[in-house]
């Protein structure tokens, strides 16, 4: 139940913040579009949503840890999504924001997605690479070999 706590929580402060309160005051006097584009948009939402949800079932169910770094997996997440990209939780953030701004087709926050992206990529090639190398070593350098770091190669079946 703590576990189930400690990841909501974080959820509402870090991805929350991220991939729903900027988006929804950057866009806060647009009008939302419909047909098409409303379909689009919310799709693009509710498939960020379900990975994301994915992640963090992986991260407590297998791991016994959080997305938050102070409370991260005890384990090295290869399972789920993780066998086709090394970072599908970032994705799932950046695939909410895009969602935001086809639903408000606002180019501000494609930037803004840009933006978020430009970070999360930084981070984690100066923070989560190293730490995750020096964490879980030889088990990682193999994971990092077959799974590219953003978006699956589709040209391989059964990446991990």
């Amino acid at each position: 139940m703590i576990l189930l706590l400690k990841n909501l929580l974080f959820t509402l402060i870090m991805p929350g913040t991220v991939a729903v309160y900027v988006p929804l005051l950057i866009a806060r006097s647009r009008i939302p579009a419909s047909g098409l584009l409303l379909a689009v948009g919310l799709a693009l939402l509710c498939l960020g949503g379900a990975i994301y949800a994915w992640c963090v079932w992986d991260f407590a169910a297998y791991g016994r840890g959080t997305p938050a770094p102070i409370a991260a997996p005890k384990k090295l997440i290869i399972r789920g999504l993780y066998r086709y990209t090394r970072n599908p939780m970032y994705v799932a953030v950046l695939t909410v924001i895009l969602g935001w701004a086809v639903l408000f087709r606002a180019m501000a926050l494609v930037v803004y997605a840009l933006i978020v992206g430009a970070c999360f990529h930084l981070f984690v090639i100066l923070y989560e690479e190293p730490h995750l190398k020096k964490e879980f070593g030889r088990e990682y350098h193999n994971y990092r070999a077959r799974v590219r770091r953003w978006l699956p190669d589709l040209r391989r079946k059964g990446n991990c």
